[in-house]
């Protein structure tokens, strides 16, 4: 099918192949597990957001399909005409439970939690939003959908923080809102959330952290980085995703019920979206459960994570500034990153390659996160093979 009024698509294509960005995804051809099929090949998989390998649980696959069959495939609703169910308000209670908050609100997604945050409390020019320069895609996008300035602050570089929130732009403003990734999620570090908080509440700002990498992973019982601060009450907003830990899909926001109810009412993927079908409800009530319940999956995540990351230390990769299962394997070039990508398929470990725009351009990278599922010999296997491509490559 030929249209001349998009040749500029062949176009735009020929531009990301040229500049090696085009993207063309492998395909999952089993349930997302630790040891999966893609494209017909049986491999360690190195790049699932599936933390605690819960994504093919029994007892979570139970609860998603007793869902079903209790409510059906979909609510077929948004949440404000007739798309919340009881498990949407039972998961909203629950995840404002675990987070230590008054209550907490469901999104679509997590992206969608992110922009219907900032795009609604960011409504005036006469606010003002402060963002990590690191931060994901997700508040970027907020912050431009919102009608309020911004300003970016060096990564994790209080001081320059600080140097915005006494500038007269910030004095002047009506709401200031600092916000920051609790985990960020192409290195692997987590935000230096006491000292945001400090100075944000010192100069009259509200706090959103993005814990997407953080909730059900750091923390007291995967609680995120609120917890594993000590700050439970003194960050206004806690942001997540269902999408990785909790294996599902969607996101919501904990904080006040004031706030929760304001949102409700005004924030627009709230009031224009579908809700979660309640099969993904169920599932996110399930490993909740297993997060209270079951310590012996956040431990395995956490001894996989050490080992992993001392063996490829071992090896010769380096592996940035990473204190948490996002491990990079920095390569620093383009071609090199997707040459060894190509080459560990081939010896049966799947690590997908990330460049620009994705990360700046000479920071390109592997990035591997390894799962509470994967066995030690999955990791050895895995190490052994970086080790033979990268000696290939002459990357170490």
């Amino acid at each position: 099918m030929k249209f001349d009024t998009l040749k500029f698509a062949d176009e735009e294509v020929a531009v990301l192949k040229n500049e090696n960005r085009f993207l063309q995804p492998r395909v999952l051809q089993s349930a997302q597990e630790p040891v999966s099929v893609i494209d017909g090949r049986k491999v360690v998989n190195l790049t699932s957001n599936n933390y605690l390998a819960l994504a093919n649980d029994p007892k979570v696959k139970k609860a998603a399909i007793e869902a079903i069959e209790k409510y059906g495939v979909g609510s077929a609703a948004v949440r404000t005409i007739i798309g919340t169910m009881t498990l949407h308000t039972e998961l909203e209670e629950k995840f404002a439970a675990f987070k230590h908050a008054e209550a907490s609100i469901l999104f679509q997604s997590g992206f969608t939690s992110n922009v219907a945050v900032c795009q609604s409390l960011m409504s005036s020019e006469d606010d003002l939003l402060i963002s990590d320069e690191l931060n994901h895609a997700s508040i970027i996008d907020g912050a431009r959908l919102a009608k309020a300035p911004r300003k970016i602050y060096r990564h994790k570089d209080i001081r320059h923080l600080t140097e915005i929130l006494e500038s007269p732009e910030a004095r002047k403003a009506r709401r200031k809102m600092v916000v920051t990734d609790g985990v960020f999620s192409m290195d692997g570090d987590v935000a230096n959330l006491d000292e945001v908080v400090a100075v944000a509440h010192k100069y009259g700002a509200f706090v959103m952290v993005d814990d997407a990498h953080a909730s059900g992973v750091i923390g007291k019982e995967g609680r995120g980085t609120v917890s594993h601060f000590g700050l439970d009450g003194k960050v206004e907003i806690q942001i997540g995703t269902l999408s990785k830990a909790f294996a599902a899909v969607g996101g919501y926001a904990a904080t006040t019920k004031n706030l929760r109810d304001y949102l409700g009412s005004v924030a627009r993927p709230f009031l224009f979206s579908s809700s979660q079908p309640p099969s993904v409800a169920a599932s996110c009530l399930a490993v909740l459960d297993i997060l209270l319940h079951e310590p012996q999956y956040l431990k395995r995540l956490w001894d996989n994570t050490n080992f992993f990351k001392e063996e490829m230390k071992k090896a010769g990769f380096n592996t940035g500034d990473s204190v948490t299962p996002i491990t990079p394997v920095m390569i620093g070039d383009p071609v090199k990153a997707k040459a060894l990508s190509n080459k560990l398929f081939d010896e049966g470990v799947f690590a997908l390659p990330l460049g620009f725009p994705t990360v700046p351009k000479g920071k390109e990278r592997l990035r591997t996160i390894v799962t509470a599922g994967h066995t030690v010999k999955d990791l050895e296997f895995a190490v052994e093979k970086f080790r033979k491509a990268g000696k290939e490559l002459n990357i170490i």
